[in-house]
C-alpha cells in the first residue's frame, strides 16, 4: 500500500491536560481507519491535528499525496485553510451544513470556494448527490432532509472535490442504528471502495468493525491497533 498520511511525535495540550502525548500513525492509501477511545482519551484532537484543523505543540504531520511530501504541521495558518479546501473533505456529527441553502448549493460550496464556475459546481453536486440516493432533492433545505439525508449531504459535500482524504468526527453519533449503518454505507462506499481513504472518529464499535483498522487512545497515547487482513483481525503493537 502507499503512504498517505504520516504522524511523528504528536503533542498538543490544553493548559495541564495533554491531549497528545507522542502520537505516531501512518495511514496508507485506500484505508478506512477508526480512532476510538474514551471521551477525553484525545481521539478528535488527533482528527483535527491530522488534517490540519489544530497545530501541534510538537511532532509532525506529512501529507503524502503531493510531491514532494508536506508537511503540515509547519504550514501557516492560512496555508492550512486552502489545504482543507482543496485536499481534504469533512463530514462532522451534525453535519454543520447551512441551513439557509439548498442541498445542491451546499455541496456546490466547496467547489465554489476554489473557484469553479457555480453552474459547473452545482452539475458536479447534483451527480453526487444522484450517487448517493438524494436524486430530486437537490433543492431541498436541510430542514426539509431526515437526518440520515442531511448526513448523505454531508457526504456529497465531502466528496465533491475528490479529495486525498475525508475525516469523519462521529458521523453517525446522532442517527440512530439502522440511519446509521446507511450513513456508514455512503461513507465507505465513496472512499474506501474507491480506492479513497477514511479516517473516522466514533464511539460506536459496530462503525468502527466495519473499517479496516481501529486504533484505540488512551490519555493521548495509541495504546492498541486492530487490522483486518483477508478477514482475519490481528493486533500490533499493543501496549497495555
Amino acid at each position: 500500500m502507499v503512504l498517505i498520511l504520516e504522524a511523528n511525535a504528536l503533542t498538543k495540550s490544553y493548559g495541564d491536560t495533554h491531549a497528545l502525548a507522542g502520537v505516531d500513525l501512518t495511514i496508507q492509501a485506500g484505508e478506512a481507519v477508526a480512532i476510538m477511545g474514551a471521551s477525553g482519551s484525545g481521539k478528535t484532537t488527533l482528527l483535527h491535528v491530522l488534517a490540519g484543523i489544530l497545530a501541534p505543540d510538537g511532532g509532525s504531520v506529512t501529507l503524502h499525496a503531493t510531491q514532494p511530501p508536506l508537511v503540515i504541521s509547519e504550514l501557516g495558518d492560512a496555508a492550512r485553510s486552502q489545504l482543507r479546501r482543496e485536499a481534504f473533505g469533512f463530514v462532522f456529527q451534525q453535519g454543520l451544513l447551512i441551513p439557509e441553502l439548498t442541498a445542491v448549493e451546499n455541496v456546490a460550496l466547496p467547489l465554489m470556494l476554489n473557484g469553479v464556475p457555480r453552474a459547473e459546481a452545482e452539475q458536479r453536486a447534483a451527480a453526487w448527490l444522484g450517487a448517493l440516493g438524494l436524486g430530486g432533492m437537490e433543492q431541498r433545505r436541510i430542514g426539509q432532509l431526515s437526518g440520515g439525508q442531511a448526513q448523505r449531504v454531508a457526504v456529497a459535500r465531502a466528496q465533491v472535490i475528490e479529495p486525498a482524504v475525508v475525516f469523519a468526527d462521529e458521523p453517525t453519533g446522532a442517527l440512530d442504528s439502522a440511519t446509521s449503518s446507511d450513513v456508514m454505507d455512503a461513507l465507505l462506499g465513496t472512499t474506501s471502495a474507491r480506492g479513497r481513504t477514511l479516517v473516522v472518529v466514533t464511539h460506536d464499535e459496530g462503525i468502527a468493525a466495519r473499517c479496516g483498522r481501529i486504533v484505540r487512545l488512551r490519555d493521548g497515547r495509541v495504546v492498541e491497533t486492530r487490522s483486518k487482513v483477508a478477514d482475519m483481525e490481528y493486533i500490533e503493537g499493543e501496549t497495555r
